[in-house]
């Protein structure tokens, strides 16, 4: 017979089982597993209760007390949150009576017997060699730090001593009243004898620490890879300043930069007709690349063209100093006959030539420009690529068939750009008759800016060339020009004049122009071998004669 006592619950919660010692010394290290040693085991008083086990460490050594405890209340202060497990993993805390590590778990008999410690992870073997080289390396590295400021204090002692001499020279002037203009602030940069020291001053601050003081004052031009700028150039000691031109490049067009600042440094370079660079700057703060030129307030010649109308003798004076700039460019030898290495500027175009203002060119921009040195290989030119601008490649050029064996083919492209700028400065001509608004080389025939292959079908499918009218020819020495100007637009790269040969012809038929006007004889006619001088050169060069 059963026997149901009334007022009894039909089933009790069952209490944990758990190790329960006061404050025990241990041997426990705190690493690994360890046992609690506790000798009493104890039924939690409430059903909530969990067993729980803390470890200490004091001077003496350790100790360990084991007990249950209610999870919802805090414990020395520390509220238990990891009791949901049957297993008992120490954890760092922080109690009111210090740091201890503190377990709980529940659901297992005496599961707080069993204490597991996180393992302590040594340092890797390379962590270690690594502290071991530092340590050894840091005498050196504070050597380093001790050179590189002295090296920064010389830097700028030098700096501040060339500025000095720098605005000495400047003070022995004697400016015009009423200011500086721009011949007045760019003849310290350039003289036409080309012996200013003043320049060579600017050069020799390429590497200095600190920017050269330079105040940025209008916009003057922008193109594929920089922004140019008019800007001051201030003197310390001064309220004057020098005008300059600041061609800024952006942090990602290291190249062109570098390139750019490669061929301008090279003092072999320096020419009437070819820009004057004063310094390359790396500006760090502002992530830009900056060149620093002296600047012409006339503009490029595209701008003059098209807001100008030019007579005879300043198409004679354009033409000739354009003609000079090339070869020197080009010429592998100086005027005194000291070697040199020979540059091709693979843009030229009426937008990256100067005015200056006596009328006559100079050549800028070599961002593509590239030194025809002799150590280059055939694959070193092969890489160059396939660079300019399309309105103004060579047909050789577009059709990418550059005989890379013969550095002379790169100087021959150059020619061909130099004789579409030579068509377009006669075509603002007023000897020529009617002269219409300004056109680039082929002018409506192409999009404002061609593609490769748009040209391809102009230069090498139509052999199209720019339009030479009949009117031109009436003018003897227009007609003289565009003979010329045929002559360099030669399909035939060999075929094409050298820049040299240009400047000479144009220079004879000045002079003869000048005799024929002199004498009043318009029945007169240029000798034909003005025409035909410079044609054995071009024979010499392709390999028809032999010496």
């Amino acid at each position: 017979m059963m026997c149901v006592f009334s007022g009894m619950p039909s089933f009790y919660p069952f209490s944990q089982l758990c190790k329960f010692c006061d404050l025990e010394p241990s041997s426990c290290s705190g690493t690994g597993t360890c046992i609690s040693n506790c000798s009493i085991t104890s039924t939690c008083a409430d059903a909530n209760e969990v067993c729980v086990a803390i470890w200490w460490k004091n001077e003496t050594g350790f100790s360990i007390e084991t007990l249950c405890h209610d999870p919802s209340m805090p414990l020395y202060g520390v509220i238990l949150d990891d009791y949901n497990s049957t297993t008992c993993a120490m954890k760092e805390k922080n109690t009111t009576h210090g740091i201890a590590h503190f377990c709980s778990c529940k659901d297992e008999e005496e599961c707080n017997d069993k204490l597991l410690f996180s393992p302590i992870v040594d340092p890797p073997q390379d962590y270690k060699l690594m502290s071991v080289i530092l340590v050894s390396l840091l005498p050196l590295l504070v050597m380093g730090v001790i050179v590189a400021g002295m090296f920064y204090w010389y830097q700028a002692h030098q700096r501040h001593m060339l500025h000095q001499e720098w605005e000495n020279s400047i003070k022995k002037r004697k400016p015009r009243a009423g200011g500086l203009d721009c011949s007045d602030a760019c003849a310290i940069m350039m003289d036409d004898d080309r012996s200013d020291s003043s320049s060579t001053h600017a050069n020799n601050l390429n590497h200095n620490t600190e920017p050269l003081p330079i105040e940025l004052d209008l916009l003057v031009g922008k193109g594929r890879f920089a922004q140019v700028y008019k800007a001051k150039l201030k003197q310390t000691t001064s309220d004057q300043f020098e005008t300059v031109a600041v061609k800024i490049f952006p942090f990602e067009e290291y190249a062109s930069w570098k390139n750019e600042k490669d061929i301008f440094s090279n003092t072999d370079l320096r020419h009437e007709n070819i820009l004057h660079f004063l310094t390359a700057e790396e500006r760090k703060v502002e992530k830009q690349y900056w060149l620093i030129t002296a600047f012409h307030p006339r503009g490029n010649l595209q701008e003059y063209l098209t807001h100008h109308v030019i007579g005879w003798e300043e198409l004679k004076v354009l033409g000739s100093s354009l003609a000079r700039g090339v070869a020197h460019l080009h010429s592998d030898h100086l005027p005194c006959g000291r070697p040199k290495v020979p540059i091709v500027h693979r843009d030229l175009k009426s937008s990256n030539i100067l005015v200056k203002n006596d009328l006559t060119c100079c050549l800028c921009d070599f961002g593509l420009g590239l030194c025809l040195d002799s150590s280059l290989s055939v694959d070193d030119l092969a890489n160059s690529g396939q660079v300019g601008t399309a309105r103004y490649m060579a047909p050789e050029v577009l059709e990418a068939r550059l005989n890379l064996e013969n550095i002379e083919s790169f100087k021959q492209t150059d020619i061909y750009s130099m004789a579409l700028v030579l068509w377009e400065m006669t075509s603002r001509c007023e000897a020529i008759g009617e002269v219409k608004e300004y056109e680039p080389a082929y002018g409506s025939k192409v999009r404002e800016h061609p593609c490769v292959e748009s040209m391809k079908d102009n230069v090498l499918r139509d052999r199209g060339r720019p339009e030479i009218p009949e009117t031109w020819l009436r003018h003897q020495g227009v007609a003289e020009i565009c003979a010329t100007i045929k002559e360099c637009w030669d399909h035939d790269p060999e075929a094409r004049l050298t820049a040299h040969c240009v400047a000479e012809r144009i220079f004879e038929m000045a002079d003869e122009m000048d005799k024929l006007s002199i004498r009043s004889s318009s029945a007169e006619k240029i000798p034909e071998h003005i025409t035909g001088m410079c044609h054995v050169d071009v024979f010499i060069k392709s390999g028809v004669l032999e010496s």
